[in-house]
């Protein structure tokens, strides 16, 4: 082998596999499911998001982008979520206090 071999697609770059972030797949998975199947789970994946977030912050060059994409993509979809539930509460509460008033 040739003693002298580097990285030929980009040589200013020190070749350095990249990290997933810790529970990147998990948190996609909870944001999607609070908006589709039980929103409390929204709470869960922005809790656990930021925690990623946090920690790509300290060290961006350890993990990689897509997997930061995936928690940002994860937190989103877990305050939809947690708005989706909020809204369902509000819309129980006119709809209980609208029958109140009529019943009477």
């Amino acid at each position: 082998m040739d003693q002298n071999y580097q990285n030929t697609e980009n040589p200013n770059r020190n070749y350095r596999p990249e990290e997933q972030l810790p529970n990147a797949v998990i948190i996609l998975v909870l944001g999607i499911l609070s908006i589709v199947f039980c929103q409390p789970l929204g709470i869960a994946a922005l809790i656990m998001g930021n925690q990623s977030m946090a920690l790509y912050r300290q060290e961006p060059n350890r993990y990689s982008e897509s997997s930061y994409n995936m928690v940002k993509a994860g937190r989103i979809c877990g305050i939809i979520g947690i708005c989706l539930i909020i809204g369902i509460v509000l819309l129980m509460l006119a709809g209980v206090s609208i029958f109140s008033f009529f019943a009477f």
